[in-house]
């Protein structure tokens, strides 16, 4: 078997941009700059983000069989943490206190945004789309139908500025599974890991 190992494949991240639009925005084609209907979230920790994917099991016993006879999948959940830098920008906000984006709009004359925290929680769902970069190298996740579904603890400080922590999850969209991910490998030749049938 070939040495297949190439330093190239490494990634390291050097930007994260996450992305909002309206539950099942149509991804952008390939790995064209999102179009208007997508809002940046704006800057977020070095750490990016942490994609998580949970899946649960059954194993089915039987008589006759010390081991089960059969194991079933019974959940696949993909779910994404990022803590955010911008805590005043109006669409981390939102996400954040749960509530519809134009909560957010400041009035004409005062220019302050007042509004009330649900006392019982919104099910409010976003489309979110993750571009992370590695020169010219890309990695995009598309999720058509996700929400907030943890908050960090809010600590305004003095020392850093005010982290916005969030977890996300993601669910079927209308015509699409939870998470679409695509790869650009840049120029790095990767033609050796697909060998050519006999």
């Amino acid at each position: 078997m070939a040495d297949t190992r190439n330093a190239d494949l490494t990634f390291g991240a050097t930007d994260y941009l996450m992305y909002v639009s309206a539950v099942n925005t149509a991804a952008p084609t390939g790995f064209a700059d999102p179009a208007t209907a997508w809002q940046c979230l704006g800057w977020v920790t070095t750490e990016g983000g942490l994609l998580k994917v949970e899946e649960e099991s059954k194993d089915v016993d039987a008589a006759g069989s010390l081991e089960p006879i059969r194991t079933l999948l019974t959940k696949s959940t993909k779910s994404l943490q990022v803590t955010f830098q911008e805590a005043l920008n109006p669409l981390v906000r939102a996400l954040y206190d749960n509530v519809p984006i134009a909560s957010l709009k400041p009035d004409g004359t005062t220019g302050i945004a007042s509004y009330d925290l649900p006392d019982k929680p919104n099910d409010l769902r976003y489309a979110f789309l993750v571009d992370t970069m590695d020169g010219d190298k890309r990695i995009r996740l598309y999720m058509p139908n996700g929400k907030v579904t943890e908050r960090g603890d809010e600590q305004p400080q003095t020392t850093d500025v005010m982290p916005v922590q969030m977890s996300f999850k993601f669910y079927k969209g209308t015509s699409g599974a939870a998470v679409k991910r695509s790869i650009d490998y840049g120029d790095v030749d990767v033609s050796g890991f697909f060998p050519a049938s006999p």
